[in-house]
C-alpha cells in the first residue's frame, strides 16, 4: 500500500455494541472520498468483546486497517497520541467510536482544509446530549478557554482533522497530560471550525460521569498549563 492521504484515528474503550456499525459506516464514507486512506483503531483496553472485534475487522480490509491494542488503560488522549504515532497520512481525522461523530462528516472537514486551513475543528450542531451534559459542556468550555487563552466553539467534539506538520508538532512536545485540541490550535498556522452533525449514540453509554468529565478536564487544562516535559511509555501490540 502507498503512502495514504488521509489517517483516520479513533480511540475505542468498551465499544464492543457499536463497532459494527461503526466499520459498516466507516468505510463506505471514506471509499466515497477516493482517495488513500487508513483507519487506525487504537483499543484502549477494552473488557468487553471490542479487542475481538477489531482483529476480526483487521482481515476484512486489510489494506486499509491498522489495529492498536494497549496493554493498559491510559484514556482517550493518550490513547490518540498513539494512534499519531502509528498515522502516516498527510493529513489525520480523529473521531469517537460511539458514532456520535458520523463519519460522513469527514468530508466537510477536509473540504475546508482545502482552503488552505491546517487544523480544522467540528462544532457540534443541535447536540443529542442530555441537559446536564451540554450545560456542563458550554461550562468548562468556558473555564477552559480562560484557562488555555484559546477560544473555539467546541473545545470537546472529536471529529477533527489536522494537517501533518500539526501532528508531527504536537508529538514532539510529549505532554503527559494533554488537552490536544489546544495544541493543535496553539500550533497551527490557519485554525478554523466547521458545524458537523451529532447524533444520538448508536447503543452503550457514555464512558464519562459528571465528576470525571470534571476531573478529565482539570488534568488536561493544567496539564496544558504546566507544559510537563515527562514521557509515558505506552506498552501495546499493533496488528498491521
Amino acid at each position: 500500500m502507498s503512502r495514504p492521504l488521509l489517517s483516520v484515528v479513533i480511540p475505542i474503550y468498551n465499544e464492543e455494541s457499536a463497532l459494527p456499525e461503526l466499520f459498516m459506516r466507516l468505510y463506505a464514507a471514506l471509499d466515497q472520498l477516493r482517495l488513500p486512506y487508513e483507519v487506525i483503531l487504537v483499543d484502549d483496553a477494552s473488557i468487553d468483546g471490542s479487542p475481538r472485534l477489531l482483529r476480526e475487522q483487521f482481515p476484512r480490509r486489510p489494506q486499509e486497517t491498522r489495529v492498536v491494542l494497549l496493554e493498559f488503560n491510559v484514556g482517550q488522549h493518550m490513547a490518540i497520541l498513539a494512534g499519531f504515532r502509528h498515522a502516516s497520512g498527510e493529513r489525520i481525522v480523529t473521531m469517537d467510536a460511539d458514532l456520535q461523530n458520523p463519519p460522513e462528516e469527514i468530508g466537510k472537514l477536509l473540504a475546508e482544509m482545502d482552503r488552505g486551513y491546517d487544523y480544522v475543528g467540528g462544532a457540534r450542531i443541535d447536540r443529542q446530549d442530555s441537559w446536564w451534559r451540554r450545560h456542563a459542556s458550554r461550562a468548562v468550555n468556558g473555564l477552559r478557554a480562560r484557562t488555555t487563552g484559546i477560544r473555539m466553539t467546541d473545545q470537546g467534539c472529536m471529529l477533527r482533522a489536522y494537517e501533518r506538520h500539526v501532528v508531527d508538532l504536537i508529538l514532539r512536545s510529549e505532554e503527559v497530560n494533554t488537552f490536544i485540541p489546544a495544541l493543535a490550535y496553539r500550533y497551527a498556522r490557519r485554525p478554523a471550525e466547521v458545524g458537523v452533525v451529532h447524533e444520538a449514540r448508536v447503543a452503550g453509554a457514555s464512558k464519562y460521569s459528571l465528576m470525571r468529565l470534571v476531573a478529565l478536564n482539570f488534568d488536561l487544562m493544567t496539564g496544558f498549563v504546566r507544559r510537563s516535559n515527562r514521557r509515558v511509555v505506552v506498552n501495546e501490540s499493533f496488528i498491521r
